[in-house]
């Protein structure tokens, strides 16, 4: 295929990549039906086949047609709203309280097993990681623990890596809800936690492997389960954290975006992309080289099932009685809830983030643009249409 074509000083996206090499890709690969959804959704993000509106200026005259985002979480230009309303629900129910950045990571030996068997063997790791906190709240602080927890499945170089963040805070709601228990400035031993976070899941995995939801021989599995038994678990527990807000700013960058970010992405050049990559070891951030077949192969590794919740909340914080626990803790802490707003919509977000009103006439900025006609599909059409009238 010849190369793609950009106008100048236009970044590269991951659309631009799966355009120029899905054809190659699918010459090696199989495009499994969910691969299939996320290619045709990147691609035609924001373009003439997912229709779009057509506005008017009434001071110039200008017409603009705003083309219709996909909305795929896997897209790296779809989720920036979601993930500043999610933002901005979480700052709203931080406690005066310290909080505790812990991960829980998968061994490398379960890749190929998770891969195979995704939505079970992610739904084990949450489970697992969740049993083995409120555990450790109740039998060594006697209440409930309240935490949230988020599936990462990438590394830098877009290689499996399986693992949770969870944003602990550094208490429990002790039983009967009318009393606050706080933990002593260090949360619990990541040694223990790890010997149990393991013996949770393995327990788990065993018995879905007994129920069939898993696809195993015996033999090969009984190796598996010798070699993962005989490995030290990763679980680490930062220190507490003084700024919980940064915290979750941070996982906000992650929590809807898959893999990369189309920031990431430098250059493409013959059959090859070229992206950045932080390298924590040596504090430094390196380029990586890999083939356009290759770029999309690793990113690809990272979808996610359909319907399936990569952000999940326990404990105290479980979906059904939040706001009545973050009620009870604050009046036992007595300390007032946040007085954040919380935004209305997607021009009043833009407005606070760029200073830009998107309403406005890009023309002669006098005036709001105004809704002519929803158009629902193109057969063919240009990317952005500016007419200015006179």
């Amino acid at each position: 295929m010849a190369p793609i074509r950009l106008p100048e000083n236009q970044p590269l996206e991951v659309s631009h990549i799966l355009q120029q090499h899905i054809a190659n890709y699918r010459q090696r690969y199989s495009l499994w039906p969910e691969h299939k959804k996320i290619v045709t959704d990147l691609l035609n993000c924001r373009t003439a086949k997912l229709g779009g509106r057509l506005e008017q200026c009434d001071a110039c005259g200008v017409l603009r047609i705003v083309y219709h985002s996909c909305r795929n979480r896997h897209c790296p230009k779809c989720q920036h709203m979601p993930r500043e309303r999610w933002l901005s629900k979480r700052k709203d129910e931080i406690l005066p309280t310290p909080y505790f950045h812990v991960v829980f990571t998968l061994p490398h030996e379960l890749n190929a097993a998770v891969l195979s068997n995704k939505k079970v063997m992610l739904d084990c790791l949450f489970k697992a990681a969740a049993k083995t906190l409120l555990s450790f709240g109740k039998n060594e602080l006697n209440g409930r623990a309240g935490f949230l927890a988020i599936l990462h499945t990438w590394d830098q170089k877009l290689n499996a890596h399986f693992h949770l963040h969870c944003l602990v805070a550094g208490g429990v709601l002790a039983d009967g809800e009318n009393k606050w228990i706080p933990c002593s400035g260090y949360l619990f031993s990541h040694r223990a936690l790890s010997l149990v976070f393991r013996g949770k899941f393995m327990k788990l995995m065993d018995r879905a492997c007994l129920m069939g939801k898993i696809k195993c021989d015996d033999n090969g599995y009984r190796t598996l389960k010798n070699t993962l038994f005989s490995k030290n678990w990763v679980v680490s527990v930062r220190d507490p954290v003084k700024r919980p807000e940064h915290v979750i700013e941070y996982l906000a960058r992650y929590t809807h975006r898959v893999a990369i970010a189309n920031s990431r992405i430098k250059a493409m050049k013959d059959d090859k992309v070229i992206f950045t990559a932080k390298n924590r070891k040596e504090n430094r951030t390196d380029q990586i080289t890999l083939s356009g077949v290759e770029f999309i192969r690793r990113f690809l590794l990272h979808s996610l099932p359909r319907g399936f919740v990569r952000i999940r909340y326990y404990g105290f914080l479980a979906n059904r009685n939040r706001k009545v626990n973050l009620a009870a803790i604050r009046g036992l802490l007595e300390c007032s809830p946040s007085t954040q707003e919380g935004f209305t919509s997607i021009e009043e977000m833009m407005l606070q983030f760029t200073g830009t009103d998107i309403t406005n006439c890009p023309c002669c900025n006098k005036e709001k643009m105004r809704l002519i006609r929803e158009i629902f599909s193109f057969a063919r059409g240009p990317t952005c249409l500016n007419v200015c009238a006179g």
